[in-house]
């Protein structure tokens, strides 16, 4: 079985970057940072405190703008410099016709394979990947392509837990190259905490895809497979009417989460 390796995102973090990352390290199991890329003037400490903390590095990045390709093309460039193990992008737009986003992942693959990076198109809502569907037309288009597994997004679409997608959802774990472990239910994309019982359905199913995606790329001969536990702060994180108080302590959700995916490969 591949190795499972764990990040951390800095997305819902407080304090400096010098704080964040401490923090990060003291917990003991993640061995890399996801977040997007920093701006010039903090690119150099962002590096010495990857180094100093031994950990790697996952870019993000966040088409926009009229020009999708171009927007994708400077981002994966400027991230590039950082020398990642693997670029996620939030590709595209959920409204753009199927020819243009055909052209945008032609152009996506095309920059992918000039910088020898890899990356990972998350499916994700308001993207090109936020149904099952668009996602394994895309797939089925260009082989060469590969996703960050983010399924709490189609549970939130979908207002389900997928029962009738099962022939996409087998092409999505065959394409997955990343994961984010967040676990979504029918009316939205996190629940308020995967421990809670009355979870307990969504975490089960949520799990089954991801030892899914792990079996499946070790039987491709996939070495390592990178999961990042992504739960978000209130926006994402549900809150108390009138006080806007989280129901949850973000860091030790995304903390549970992490110490369970450990164990997919065992």
């Amino acid at each position: 079985m591949p190795q499972i390796t764990l990040y951390k995102a800095l997305w819902g973090m407080n304090g400096t970057p010098e704080e964040q990352f401490a923090q990060i390290a003291a917990a003991g199991c993640y061995q890399g940072i996801e977040t997007g890329v920093p701006a010039k003037e903090d690119a150099a400490r962002f590096q010495e405190l990857l180094a100093q903390y031994n950990f790697s590095y996952i870019a993000m990045v966040y088409t926009r703008g009229d020009d999708h390709a171009a927007s994708f093309e400077a981002q994966a460039e400027a991230a590039a410099r950082l020398k990642p193990v693997l670029i996620n992008s939030h590709s595209a737009k959920d409204s753009m016709p199927f020819e243009g986003q055909r052209q945008f992942f032609g152009h996506a693959l095309a920059v992918e394979r000039s910088l020898g990076i890899p990356v990972a198109h998350e499916t994700h809502r308001g993207r090109a990947m936020f149904t099952p569907w668009s996602t394994a037309a895309l797939l089925r288009e260009f082989p060469e392509l590969k996703i960050t597994a983010d399924f709490s997004h189609w549970c939130c679409v979908c207002e389900s837990l997928l029962p009738d997608q099962q022939d996409n959802l087998k092409l999505a774990f065959e394409r997955t190259y990343h994961i984010h472990a967040r676990v979504g239910y029918a009316e939205g994309p996190q629940v308020p905490h995967p421990a809670a019982p009355e979870y307990a359905k969504e975490l089960a199913v949520h799990e089954a895809w991801w030892k899914e995606i792990v079996k499946v790329r070790s039987a491709a001969g996939q070495q390592a497979i990178t999961l990042t536990p992504e739960f978000g702060p209130p926006g994402y994180m549900h809150t108390l009417p009138f006080t806007k108080q989280p129901v949850s302590d973000l860091w030790d959700v995304c903390l549970w989460m992490a110490n369970r995916a450990k164990h997919y490969t065992e």
